[in-house]
């Protein structure tokens, strides 16, 4: 099971407004983005008119001087406004899908940028899934805004202007009626939005929540088998899909609250109209007013329509809000420092390492390394020993620099690692984990992964130390074979092409974490023999729990409770009354690995 907590750490930074964030993320195309919101504007301005036009047709019909060339007239500009407006709206439709798809594109550009220079202290506290959720779920809720809510957000409140502007021309009192369906339809708009946001806000975050529990639960499905656990991960995950259900429910529900209260505001300024219409045109003893007052009940219902969408626009905003604030939130989380200052390199590395009164601590002030000091000659191979938790593996953190030390200094060949580029640092060291990865593709590429121009005689003369070579070459395609997740490959196998990875690299100084901890005992052996060979005249760090695999170490380090508590050779250790001794002893009386 993953260690990893579910991330929705707060932000600490100061939460922008919805359409602060959305102007953000639109920034770098504003001006294309604008031109589709003008043509969204033309649009609905074109075809808000058109009643209008046609309250005069109908009035030029009905009168006394009924003049056919008036009404064809009329009718041709009647035919072209709505032609416009359609082409208008083509043109918004295909602006802002291309908005909107670029928009998601360059979200999800910059989270795989920002995934490679966050700090790894950031991934300690975060789930896998609430960051491909993140890159899915709410980007894909941003794009959908983009390309439907904001040009229909611009259609509603251009309709909502222009409609009582044409209606004025018609009748000034029925517009006036009219209008006070406005401010409430605004109050309520306004109530449920300031209500529901919090709603919208829990549905993401149980999202991510969510997916970040199927992710840790899928990639340790085995263990989940293995220690019965499914009932209790189907509990778990029964708990989150029932809290994002609960506030999907009642974010959705008090949204869709707004469509049915506007239109029975809506209905009663209806059935107002028609009544005082009635009035003004049996008052005046005009019946063509009756045509001004077919096209106010026409306008009457285009003005609901916008009314209506501005309160479900209201909830998809709310929605893409905190969607949006967590894109951004990711975006804008703290880097490593940027290094690209800090030239300097090794001429000719020799490997010596020292540590000089390093102390570190995850949480600043609860440190767990307390002045480690040693001293690693050219070509030695240092064994770190220790019970879990001892801060073995944390020691290589800080000597790759994944941490930066709280006090001390960490030097490579007497040039201390803060004035070299971490990854200048990163390189020096070839590494090999208890953790395995590969990725799509073929055995060779996985190989080369640290030197991207390896020849094919290196990758072989690597593999064949590794003891990996004749297993490739039993796959189909060989060193061309594609690495997939249905690929038949054991963990020990992929253990094996990491190490044959390590090799490859070539680098001058060596981390082995665990690297024989998922390998038969045959296989040990034989790797055992390639890691001799690859360590020689490499300094190297071997990190181990199985101690009959360091016995040949120049130098073992002994850690607990991150300090060292002894050095020395293998034999120097068991000729006296060590903790080492207690803990090798251990492995053999009791079959522990410590």
């Amino acid at each position: 099971m993953s260690k990893k907590k579910s991330m929705n750490v707060p932000s600490k930074k100061k939460k922008s407004s919805t359409f602060k964030m959305l102007f953000k993320i639109i920034k770098p195309i504003k001006w294309f983005a604008l031109l589709g919101v003008i043509c969204a504007a033309i649009s609905t301005i074109l075809y808000v008119v058109g009643p209008s036009i046609l309250n005069e047709m109908m009035q030029v019909v009905g009168s006394a001087d009924f003049n056919l060339k008036t009404v064809n007239t009329l009718g041709l500009i009647l035919v072209a406004i709505y032609l416009c407006s359609m082409i208008a709206s083509y043109f918004e439709g295909f602006i802002m899908s291309k908005v909107s798809t670029t928009i998601t594109k360059d979200l999800r550009t910059k989270i795989s940028k920002k995934i490679n220079k966050l700090p790894l202290k950031y991934f300690d506290k975060t789930s896998y899934g609430d960051i491909l959720s993140r890159v899915t779920n709410d980007v894909d809720t941003v794009g959908r805004t983009l390309n439907n809510s904001l040009t229909g957000l611009v259609t509603s409140v251009v309709t909502i202007i222009a409609i009582p502007i044409v209606m004025f021309t018609l009748s000034w009192q029925l517009t006036l009626i009219s209008l006070i369906e406005i401010p409430l339809a605004f109050l309520v708009i306004f109530l449920i939005v300031k209500f529901n946001q919090k709603y919208y806000v829990q549905q993401q975050k149980s999202l991510g929540d969510l997916n970040g529990h199927i992710e840790e639960i899928y990639s340790s499905h085995n263990v989940v088998k293995a220690f019965n656990g499914e009932e209790r991960s189907i509990t778990k995950f029964n708990k989150l899909n029932n809290t994002l259900r609960t506030s999907a429910r009642k974010a959705q529900f008090t949204s869709n609250l707004m469509h049915p209260i506007i239109n029975t505001v809506g209905n009663i300024i209806y059935v107002a109209i028609c009544l005082f219409g009635a009035m003004i045109a049996i008052n005046r003893g005009d019946p063509l007013f009756f045509t001004s007052i077919i096209t106010f009940i026409t306008y009457i219902k285009m003005f609901n329509q916008p009314l209506s969408q501005l309160g479900m626009l209201a909830g998809n905003l709310q929605q893409t809000a905190a969607a949006a604030g967590r894109v951004l939130e990711f975006v804008e989380e703290d880097e490593e420092p940027d290094e690209s200052h800090l030239k300097k390199t090794i001429k000719n590395v020799k490997g010596k390492v020292e540590f000089d009164h390093v102390t570190f601590g995850y949480d600043k002030d609860n440190p767990i390394i307390h002045d480690f000091c040693f001293t690693a000659q050219p070509g030695q191979k240092i064994a770190i020993v220790g019970p879990t938790g001892a801060g073995k593996t944390t020691m290589v953190n800080l000597l790759m620099r994944f941490y930066e030390v709280d006090g001390g200094d960490i030097k490579i060949d007497g040039v201390s690692t803060k004035k070299m580029n971490r990854s200048y640092v990163r390189s020096l060291f070839g590494m090999v984990l208890q953790d395995t990865w590969l990725f799509e593709g073929t055995i060779k590429e996985n190989i080369a992964y640290g030197k991207q121009d390896a020849t094919d005689e290196e990758i072989i003369r690597a593999c064949k130390m590794a003891n990996v070579d004749h297993f490739i070459r039993t796959e189909p395609d060989g060193y061309n074979h594609v690495i997939t997740e249905d690929s038949a490959i054991s963990q020990g196998q992929k253990q094996l092409f990491t190490i044959a990875r390590a090799m490859v690299q070539n680098a001058p100084m060596l981390i082995l974490d665990e690297a024989t901890s998922s390998v038969d005992t045959r296989t040990e052996v034989l790797i055992q023999q390639a890691m001799d060979k690859l360590t020689e005249g490499r300094t190297s760090f071997v990190i181990a729990h199985r101690l009959s695999t360091i016995k040949n170490s120049d130098k073992i380090i002994v850690m607990k409770d991150g300090s060292i508590v002894e050095i020395g050779s293998h034999d120097e250790l068991m000729s006296k009354d060590t903790f080492y001794k207690e803990l090798y002893n251990s492995q053999f009386t009791a079959g522990q690995e410590i």
